[in-house]
């Protein structure tokens, strides 16, 4: 028995160290092929240059980094609210029989792959927008809403969750004060979940700014600062994708230092996650 327990620790020890050599590893490759490319370029050329022509050697993703933050903020504009709503029905409103066929389609929507969600975009919400709000369709405002549905799921998940872990004798000592249901559920309830919730919408966010191929299909991506919700736009993740295939040189150099500058927005998100588990461990 001993023997079959050391060898799963030692197992378990393996597929760990393997997964820290797998981050380690990209780090390593990020790094070494983009940080020479943005010292050749200029720190400053490349992180506020406003244009972005290959041909010319002008190499700036400031559009680019607005473009992402950009369609960010608008979907957790959209998702947010409709996530946390979600959830605070699933945990405390929701009858016992329409629960799990909620929760399954919650489920089945975060299955969905990300070309699937861009093919619906392109079919559904980019004719909606142009027909409504105007401009061609292919815009900030779409990118956001497909975001913003997209990011649900994890939303919806982890502030459900969330608000099942708080103690029943929260809910119950502030019905036994005179509270309704709903105050109880919105003032007690939401409170006491917050450093959850909070984390569920990081996580979102990180889904957000990391997406790729559904935003290629409905952002317009044109390399720009943008001067309206209705004007399309070019991420950081589709930048990369849609030159990486043709680069070479310093221009693929630039699209893996492009990938640095991400690759340091997603670490600064899952600190923040960090961040946030840790002191609602400590509460």
């Amino acid at each position: 028995m001993k023997k079959k327990e050391k060898v799963f620790e030692i197992l378990f020890l393996l597929t760990a160290g393997f997964s820290i050599l797998a981050v380690l590893m990209i780090c390593l490759f990020l790094f070494a092929n983009g940080i020479p490319a943005i010292h050749k370029i200029g720190v400053i050329d490349f992180l506020f240059g406003q244009r972005w022509k290959p041909g010319n050697d002008l190499y700036g993703i400031f559009p680019m980094i607005v473009g992402s933050l950009y369609v960010t903020a608008g979907a957790i504009i959209f998702g947010v609210p409709v996530g946390l709503m979600t959830a605070v029905f699933l945990s405390r409103f929701c009858p016992k029989k329409l629960h799990g066929i909620l929760k399954n389609g919650i489920d089945l929507l975060a299955g969905i792959p990300s070309v699937v969600y861009g093919f619906f975009g392109l079919m559904v919400i980019v004719p909606f927008v142009r027909n409504v709000f105007g401009g061609n369709g292919s815009s900030i405002l779409t990118a956001s809403l497909l975001l913003g549905m997209m990011i649900l799921p994890t939303i919806i998940s982890v502030s459900e969750s969330s608000l099942n872990s708080v103690p029943s004798t929260y809910y119950e000592g502030a019905r036994a004060l005179g509270a309704t249901h709903e105050r109880a559920v919105f003032m007690v309830m939401l409170p006491a979940a917050k450093s959850g919730i909070l984390a569920g919408v990081i996580l979102g966010i990180g889904r957000a700014i990391g997406e790729t191929m559904a935003v290629i299909m409905v952002a317009g991506n044109q390399a720009r600062i943008p001067d309206s919700i209705l004007k399309g736009v070019r991420t950081l993740t589709a930048n990369i994708v849609i030159e990486m295939g043709y680069a070479a040189d310093l221009h693929r150099e630039a699209l893996i230092a492009t990938g640095v500058v991400l690759f340091v927005f997603i670490l600064g998100i899952n600190m923040t996650f960090n961040l946030v588990k840790n002191r609602r461990s400590k509460c």
